[in-house]
């Protein structure tokens, strides 16, 4: 069994040795001298729990920067869905590759991913170490025949994923709907529940959406899925910015969890007042993700608890809006338990995916509050260090065939630019 201690690291406000003992946080003691195959320096470093990137598009690394200064709609119809349709395997892999280093360098351990080719996403993230739930996409634009195709290829691919590795889980993922028909979304809901499965879905991300949907169907995006019967537990609704007081209610009733992106909510314009508050309030479980690069431009979840934070407190002129005290857990523990994993918080008998903090950095200085610090001051570069289920992916900043994953990743942007 492979054993690491994690010595004199900061860890909740008191200074201890941490032993991982293969991929579980095995003893957290003032000191723990005993074998081990790894010694970790911890000193002038703080440990957190690995970050959980609730909502991602992991190969849209490739995209990052084409389709600037548009609207969601038009984004979508005019770029990101062309694009996609010249994707290969090959395109996909390297630009999964890509997103890990970005992750890893930032800090995140796990990744519920959302995008095409999800064997190839997974091979890319298990390569590098990381933890994912990778989702089988569907978009069928209301046509019946597609959609008889994505059953067929939904229950192979569930059926494949029996042998996937510990890392990896597998999810359902329609994308909208504005994108899936109602009875595609039915029958996705049935599945999901049948088979026990996590079920991603876009919801409530823009003010189009939500008024189409009104004046299309007579509900809103939200009540529109109740009446489906869509809703539940096992539900991950990636936005959620636009919700009426009923809609939060339903959330919260259905024990839906709501994944706020605020830097692509922001950067496409699609709104701002993410209903936080209320959503605690009606026992939503609120996580944080980065939604893909082509709209938040990077996957740094430090910079989106940031964004998550200031935007809570300037809307609602509230600076107690969206607290320090809550601001990790919605951005760890939440994400990692909407994913159904046993990890997001650095206790005896989780899952060992955690980082180490450079201290070492005028970020943390003078060091007043911590977690202050790491929000408000520090970004995804003060990781100095990442564990993920045992294993040390990042050791003092570096990331073993990082040069060749950028070069490689250029190669393929600029071969799908030119298709």
């Amino acid at each position: 069994m492979n054993r690491i201690i994690i010595q004199q690291v900061w860890l909740d406000g008191r200074t201890c040795d941490v032993l991982v003992e293969g991929n579980k946080i095995g003893r957290i003691a003032d000191s723990i001298v005993e074998p081990a195959d790894k010694i970790v320096d911890g000193r002038h470093k703080a440990l957190i729990p690995g970050f959980a990137n609730a909502h991602a598009h992991s190969a849209m690394t490739l995209f990052r920067g084409l389709g600037e200064d548009i609207p969601l709609m038009k984004w979508l119809h005019e770029y990101i869905w062309p694009y996609e349709a010249k994707l290969d395997e090959e395109m996909i892999y390297w630009g999964a590759k890509l997103a890990c280093v970005e992750m890893i360098r930032s800090g995140t351990t796990a990744c519920n991913d959302m995008y095409w080719h999800p064997a190839i996403c997974l091979k890319a993230m298990e390569e590098m170490g990381l933890r994912s739930v990778q989702s089988y996409a569907w978009i069928d634009f209301f046509d019946e025949e597609r959609a008889k195709a994505h059953k067929v290829n939904l229950v192979r691919m569930h059926k494949e994923s029996a042998g996937w590795s510990e890392l990896t889980g597998f999810s359902i993922a329609p994308h909208a709907i504005y994108s899936v028909s109602a009875h595609s979304l039915k029958w996705m809901a049935d599945y999901a529940r049948e088979h026990g499965l996590m079920l991603h879905i876009h919801l409530a991300e823009s003010r189009t959406e939500y008024e189409d949907c009104v004046r299309e169907r007579g509900v809103t995006p939200t009540r529109y899925l109740y009446e489906l019967g869509v809703l539940g537990p096992h539900v991950v609704a990636a936005h959620g910015v636009w919700l009426s007081p009923e809609d939060i209610l339903i959330l919260g009733h259905h024990g839906v969890s709501v994944v706020h992106n605020p830097n692509s909510n922001l950067k496409l314009a699609s709104g701002y007042k993410f209903k936080y508050n209320e959503l605690k309030d009606a026992g939503v479980r609120v996580c944080l993700g980065t939604d893909g690069c082509a709209s938040s431009n990077n996957l740094d979840m430090l910079e989106a608890m940031k964004h998550a934070a200031l935007l809570q407190k300037a809307w609602r002129s509230d600076p107690a809006s969206m607290p320090l005290g809550e601001l990790l857990d919605i951005a760890s523990l939440h994400g990692y338990e909407a994913m159904g994993i046993n990890a997001g918080k650095i206790e005896e008998g989780r899952l060992a995916d955690m980082a180490l903090i450079d201290l070492l950095q005028s970020a943390f200085v003078p060091r007043h509050n911590f977690h202050a610090n790491l929000v408000y001051a520090a970004n995804g570069s003060a990781v100095d260090t990442l564990i993920c289920n045992g294993r040390i992916l990042m050791e003092n900043k570096k990331i073993d065939g990082e040069r060749q994953i950028l070069e490689m990743t250029q190669k393929m942007a600029e071969k799908l630019v030119k298709l």
